[in-house]
């Protein structure tokens, strides 16, 4: 699989979890739906860890090297996507206009 091909997967993938939180999120509260999702990021990076690991003393011992990792990653990509939605507040017809709050 090229490497463009692996990105469109993982795109395709990380789609499909977000229609799921938008699905979720109606009528209810976007941050809880956030919340979830970073505890299920949190719950299935640490099985992925675990499964990758031949035993518990090795899986300890992977503990900090992969809260780093996996910390640093989403950090990373946090700022990604904020920069990404920047433009919600600058164009002249922003992609994401539903989604700012206006004042009333």
């Amino acid at each position: 699989m090229s490497q463009d091909q692996k990105n469109l997967e993982f795109r395709q993938i990380a789609d499909k979890f977000i229609d799921l939180a938008n699905n979720e999120s109606e009528g209810k509260d976007s941050a809880r739906i956030g919340s979830s999702m970073i505890y299920a990021c949190a719950r299935y990076s640490s099985f992925v860890v675990a499964s990758h690991s031949k035993d518990r003393a090795q899986f300890e011992t992977e503990i900090d090297g992969a809260v780093e990792f996996f910390s640093n990653e989403f950090k990373r990509m946090l700022i990604d996507n904020m920069e990404e939605y920047k433009a919600v507040f600058t164009e002249e017809a922003p992609r994401y206009e539903h989604l700012v709050k206006k004042d009333k």
